[in-house]
């Protein structure tokens, strides 16, 4: 196994990363529109660096529009899906580092990616600034409506699955990919890039199951096409209230997703200040708040230090979870 933590250590250069609240408090006074800066003055690029449809995409293009009036500026969503959301991130870093172009980003990338994927040129947290965080989601195995499989001891007691996930080093991979090999079964991990293909797949039943977040799916479920078997969080979903989680079917795995906003590290911190108090003013709106109930999505409303603390300490997790499993979760090619 690759060594479970990045090229560089993920709390290395923390100190040198103001926390968000020490710097929205900073700027607060006067407000963005007094902060030491003009930006923005056209404008702010947002890239999604997932599929169109799936749940990354949802909240993006629900805080990009929650943002754009206390930012002053309008917030275009871009899509440019590929490997978990490093292909897009790779790309915001090789630009300029003007805050005019922000993506969103997910902990499995930094906490779960550098365990199954050798990737040299791997992204890591500390070429990134984090400006504001967004989501805590939980995930929730299903079948089609249609299958065959009516609870979890169905499908595990199968000769062979085929199940989706959103891509190699990602919580829906680890997620499914722990349970199929804890319970020894046949099973065939087929990636996709974000939740969006992923609902596609399992709804046209060319997939057995999948691992997919609660916003990807919930609709699925009420609409009767989708049969939820267990989740993945320590708790039930109060969603799901008559849905077990693995724990309790007697399987220690526990994974969830966190989304954030980030830019690059070398972003001026005016500008970062500017962006970060947007960002906090479209949290606190009705809209906004609404969005996430409907879409059964939890807040997580950190500061900076403490997300990237929280990076660190589920690397660590997923490792041991991995590690004590002795499953092998391999890089798709």
């Amino acid at each position: 196994m690759q060594h479970p933590f990045p090229r560089r250590g993920l709390l290395a250069g923390l100190a040198a990363v103001p926390p968000l609240a020490a710097l929205s408090a900073c700027q607060v006074q006067g407000g963005a529109d007094e902060a030491n800066t003009d930006f923005p003055t056209r404008a702010v690029d947002f890239w999604v660096p997932f599929d169109a449809g799936g749940s990354g995409d949802l909240i993006s293009r629900a805080v990009a529009k929650a943002a754009e009036e206390p930012l002053g500026e309008s917030l275009p969503v871009t899509n440019k899906p590929g490997a978990n959301g490093a292909v897009g991130l790779k790309e915001l870093l090789a630009g300029k580092a003007d805050g005019y172009t922000i993506a969103l980003a997910v902990k499995s990338l930094f906490a779960i990616g550098p365990l199954i994927v050798d990737d040299p040129d791997a992204v890591v947290i500390e070429d990134l600034r984090i400006i504001t965080t967004l989501t805590n989601e939980g995930y929730v195995l299903v079948v089609h409506a249609d299958s065959p499989y009516q609870t979890l001891a169905d499908l595990l007691a199968a000769d062979q699955v085929n199940f989706g996930t959103t891509g190699v080093g990602t919580g829906s991979q680890l997620s499914a990919g722990l349970l199929f090999g804890l319970a020894q079964v046949q099973a065939t991990d087929v990636p996709f890039d974000g939740g969006g293909p992923t609902v596609t797949a399992l709804l046209g039943q060319d997939i057995d199951a999948a691992s997919l977040s609660l916003a990807e799916t919930m609709p699925h479920i009420e609409a009767g096409d989708m049969r939820p078997l267990c989740v993945f969080s320590e708790e039930r979903s109060v969603y799901l209230n008559d849905v077990p989680t693995a724990l309790e079917s007697g399987h220690d795995i526990l994974v969830d997703q966190r989304r954030f906003i980030v830019v690059p590290a070398d972003t001026p911190d005016e500008v970062v200040g500017v962006l970060t108090l947007a960002f906090e003013e479209a949290r606190e709106g009705s809209e906004y708040g609404q969005f996430l109930q409907d879409n059964y999505m939890e807040r997580w409303e950190v500061d900076g230090m403490e997300a990237e603390l929280h990076l660190a300490e589920a690397t660590q997790q997923f490792a041991d979870q991995i590690a004590a499993s002795g499953v092998e979760l391999g890089s798709a090619e």
